[in-house]
């Protein structure tokens, strides 16, 4: 895929509208159009896709310091194709979780849930990122929901299948300990046993 470094595409932005303008006093507008036209064309496109592709990269890098740099250059996130602004904002989470700010990374990723998502990894993906944080938060049920929908959807992508498995033995693990809660030190001292292989649990009925 062809892609223009961002500082390059605001610099050829400046020089076709400048040469344009120029163009147009000295010579005239139709021999200034052309020129406009192809810097229209790269205005247009960076308010459509922004400095997505370059922040996904960082981002893939473990770059996070560098991919928030690169998502402030676009200016107007709201003015995104839908597609570009979803994963604008599950970047903007993925940054926030990276920094352990779960209320700013909740908030993003409930943003970019309510948009239209490229495909059902990337759903899942959010909906995971989701389900995690309020684990986080002690709070289950919504985990639970969150997680139920990732379930639902088509995922064909290995790794997020792969969260999807440990994220439902981290529920399994989770209903154990409130078993164990409940039945008091013993329970505890039970489970803990079962889990590391010294003491066999009684079978649940």
């Amino acid at each position: 895929m062809f892609k223009i470094n961002i500082y390059l595409k605001f610099a050829l932005i400046a020089l076709f509208f400048g040469g344009g303008v120029l163009l147009w006093v000295f010579q005239g507008f139709w021999y200034s159009l052309p020129v406009l036209l192809i810097g229209i064309g790269l205005l247009v496109s960076y308010f459509l896709l922004g400095t997505i592709t370059s922040a996904a990269e960082l981002i893939q890098d473990g770059n996070f310091g560098a991919a928030e740099k690169r998502l402030d250059l676009t200016f107007f996130p709201k003015w995104l194709y839908v597609t570009n602004r979803a994963v604008y904002y599950i970047m903007r989470g993925a940054i926030a979780m990276d920094r352990k700010d779960t209320v700013a990374a909740e908030e993003l990723f409930q943003t970019a849930n309510s948009m239209k998502l490229p495909s059902d990894n990337e759903k899942a993906m959010v909906l995971l990122q989701l389900a995690n944080i309020n684990a986080m938060k002690n709070k289950w049920k919504a985990a639970k929901n969150y997680y139920k929908e990732a379930r639902g959807l088509k995922v064909s992508e290995g790794p997020i299948k792969d969260q999807l498995n440990q994220f439902e033995k981290a529920l399994q693990n989770q209903g154990q300990v409130k078993l164990a809660r409940s039945m008091g030190k013993d329970g505890m001292k039970m489970m803990q046993g079962g889990m590391s292989g010294k003491r066999r649990r009684p079978k649940m009925r």
